[in-house]
């Protein structure tokens, strides 16, 4: 006797992680961002559980600078790893490896954080990400009503978003364009955006 299989919904969109850890820390005495230490554990570990608890997934990982060395220390098991040659040339590199490693289809948007930005929490994420549930999607945390990270990009974006993304610039010249079409989200209650990128910042990492 066979039984009817219950209905199932519309299904939730999917939204992935992508981290962008290729930086060397020129500033740092080129100690690689994604290999300081936070609460004991890599830098990128950190950054990965982040993005899984605030309910991204897949999660995909930019490495560039001792990539091998950031591969043999930290915990990516789940990852799915993109490495940027070229990653000394700026953000913008990592931005269009990290959007050619997604998937074509079964992912709607993806939520871009960065690596030395500790103070963006599993929180942040949910409410960015919560913005951002379409193919079409725009969205950025703001602090203090100014726009930060991380954003959120509608797959219907990744092309043109890659073609605009050089040097260090990252989406920041699209971001721009499309300023009218942007959902910002307030996180400045539960997240503070500051960035690791001297000496004196390290002060951050616990």
């Amino acid at each position: 006797m066979s039984h009817p299989q219950p209905h199932s919904g519309p299904q939730e969109p999917v939204v992935a992680g992508l981290l962008l850890a290729a930086g060397g820390g020129r500033r740092l005495g080129g100690r690689p961002k994604a290999l300081l230490t936070h609460r004991g554990r890599p830098l990128v570990e950190h950054a990965v559980r982040v993005l899984r608890e605030g309910g991204c997934g897949p999660v995909h990982v930019v490495l560039g600078a001792a990539a091998d060395a950031v591969r043999e220390t930290a915990d990516l098991a789940g990852c799915t790893v993109a490495e940027n040659p070229d990653w000394e040339s700026g953000m913008g590199s990592s931005l269009r490896a990290g959007l050619a490693s997604l998937p074509g289809e079964g992912v709607d948007a993806v939520l871009v954080l960065l690596v030395d930005q500790p103070g963006i929490g599993a929180r942040a994420v949910s409410r960015v990400r919560a913005a951002g549930l379409s193919r079409a999607a725009l969205a950025a945390a703001a602090y203090g009503g100014e726009r930060g990270h991380p954003l959120v990009f509608g797959a219907d974006r990744w092309a043109d978003i890659a073609a605009s993304a050089v040097g260090d610039r990252g989406a920041r010249a699209y971001v721009a364009a499309h300023e009218g079409e942007l959902t910002l989200v307030e996180c400045g209650d539960v997240a503070e955006e500051y960035d690791i990128d001297t000496p004196g910042d390290l002060r951050h990492l616990e």
